[in-house]
């Protein structure tokens, strides 16, 4: 069984980011409702064929079109954990750091091409880091938001810049914000 968060894992980060733990716990909920790790102990990942696409140019667009493809859908995603795994393996037996890259990992759903941000060199090494545990998970989540500046919105609870900041512009579609705003008052609520 993989490391799991302790409530003391929640009160450094939220030191670290200036914010409150509810904050946090609401993108965890949000990203991985089911826990940073499958059950075979596999980190929780979600392929994005259309970073996929981006990352190796369209090269896989006719040989393999549930997995490279130029516009972001949900259409290929897998119907469960295994499928996803599955959908994962395939990409990777086409380009392997590319495939990684085009995966978000874990708890907190960081992308794989944002390793170096989030202070792994490698792509290998952000993926190793993200078998290790839930904490590497939170480690690699307080880096992206301290890099991408997203600590002021999350202190103030803005959670449309938030979203937009950690899941795209297209965030509202997926009614991102409103979930996170829906979650952190229910941990708020826990106090």
């Amino acid at each position: 069984m993989k490391p799991t968060l302790t409530v003391q894992d929640f009160a450094d980060a939220a030191g670290q980011l200036s914010c409150e733990v509810a904050a946090i716990r609401a993108v965890c909920e949000v990203e991985a409702p089911r826990g940073g790790f499958n059950p075979d102990g596999t980190p929780a990942t979600l392929f994005e064929g259309h970073k996929f696409h981006k990352l190796t140019g369209g090269l896989y667009d006719i040989e393999a079109p549930t997995l490279s493809f130029p516009t972001w859908t949900r259409k290929h995603y897998g119907k469960d954990w295994k499928a996803e795994q599955a959908r994962l393996q395939a990409a990777t037996a086409l380009d392997r750091e590319a495939a990684l890259k085009s995966a978000s990992w874990g708890k907190f759903q960081i992308m794989g091409f944002n390793h170096e941000s989030v202070g792994f060199p490698t792509i290998q090494g952000f993926v190793n880091a993200m078998y290790q545990g839930e904490r590497e998970h939170l480690m690699a989540f307080v880096m992206f938001v301290l890099k991408n500046g997203l600590a002021p919105a999350l202190r103030r609870g803005d959670w449309a810049a938030f979203a937009r900041g950690y899941n795209g512009p297209a965030y509202a579609e997926n009614k991102y914000d409103v979930k996170l705003a829906a979650a952190y008052a229910k941990f708020k609520g826990e106090k």
